[in-house]
């Protein structure tokens, strides 16, 4: 059985399994979704497989989290993500938070909610004393997120040539 990590009202956080590779594949391939990053495309539900395989449970057990899967209970669908990687680029050692949700379910709150729940999980339950955030900064949905969920803006870095501003949120 999988994980759960966590829940709220609407959503199940839990961890992800193989047979979630349809729905990762969807909010992965879905052009308004990666539109800010544009390298996270996924051309076939293989690579959703693998991403499941190699990166997140990979993760689980290496680390104890990763990305979770956000199933909206209304339906049992898993609709996105939300979670927490550690980030191994040379300029950034640390810990970031994201989120990811398709398109239908944007502007309902999901997103915060699903982060507040995240954060609360970690205060509790992981190594952590801050979180990152970054976020495209044309991507203003993103942006308002983050500040909603507490982190506060530290600086801006280009990302493959997107402006990306970064926040911080320390427990």
């Amino acid at each position: 059985m999988t994980r759960i990590i966590t829940e709220t009202p609407r959503l199940i956080i839990r961890e992800f399994c193989l047979s979630d590779a349809e729905d990762v594949f969807e909010f992965n391939s879905n052009p308004e979704v990666i539109r800010f990053m544009p390298e996270d495309v996924m051309n076939s539900i293989e690579d959703a497989e693998q991403v499941i395989k190699n990166v997140w449970l990979a993760d689980y057990q290496r680390r104890g989290y990763a990305r979770w899967a956000v199933e909206y209970k209304a339906t049992g669908k898993v609709i996105g993500f939300c979670g927490f990687k550690f980030e191994t680029h040379p300029l950034v050692q640390n810990n970031d938070i994201a989120y990811r949700l398709l398109p239908e379910y944007w502007g309902m709150g999901l997103a915060t909610e699903a982060g507040v729940a995240c954060i609360e999980y970690a205060k509790q339950h992981l190594p952590f004393d801050k979180v990152l955030g970054d976020a495209a900064v044309e991507n203003k949905g993103s942006c308002h997120v983050l500040e909603k969920l507490g982190f506060k803006y530290q600086s801006q870095f280009d990302h493959d040539g997107i402006p990306h501003n970064r926040y911080l949120l320390t427990f």
